[in-house]
């Protein structure tokens, strides 16, 4: 059984560790503008967890979303949204706006 003083001792640990994996976390950006991702295509390492950052330079919100990921996110008119991916195995995964789904598409490729 724990103690109260060694789970204390631990989750401190945590918050310690958690900053310093953070910044080690590979950043990934991709913008939005005229509907458009910027660029269509990303390459991420297998395997790792990445950091992918989304700027929104429309003047009307985007919903990144992607089934493959499992991630939807809404991004405000010229915001910015921070969404974290992986890891994952090699592959390609699509995702879209679904507010332009016709348009705006783009896909992550996995190495």
């Amino acid at each position: 059984m724990m103690t109260h003083t060694f789970r204390l001792l631990m989750a401190a640990g945590l918050l310690i560790a958690a900053p310093a994996m953070a910044a080690d976390m590979q950043t990934i950006t991709l913008s939005v503008k005229d509907q458009s991702f910027v660029p269509q295509n990303l390459s991420v390492p297998a395997g790792q967890k990445v950091k992918l950052v989304i700027t929104n330079q429309d003047k009307s919100p985007v919903e990144f979303e992607s089934y493959e990921l499992s991630r939807e996110k809404v991004i405000p008119a010229e915001g910015q949204a921070t969404l974290f991916i992986g890891p994952l195995d090699a592959g390609t995964y699509k995702f879209f706006d679904d507010f332009h789904r016709e348009k705006t598409m783009g896909t992550i490729t996995v190495k």
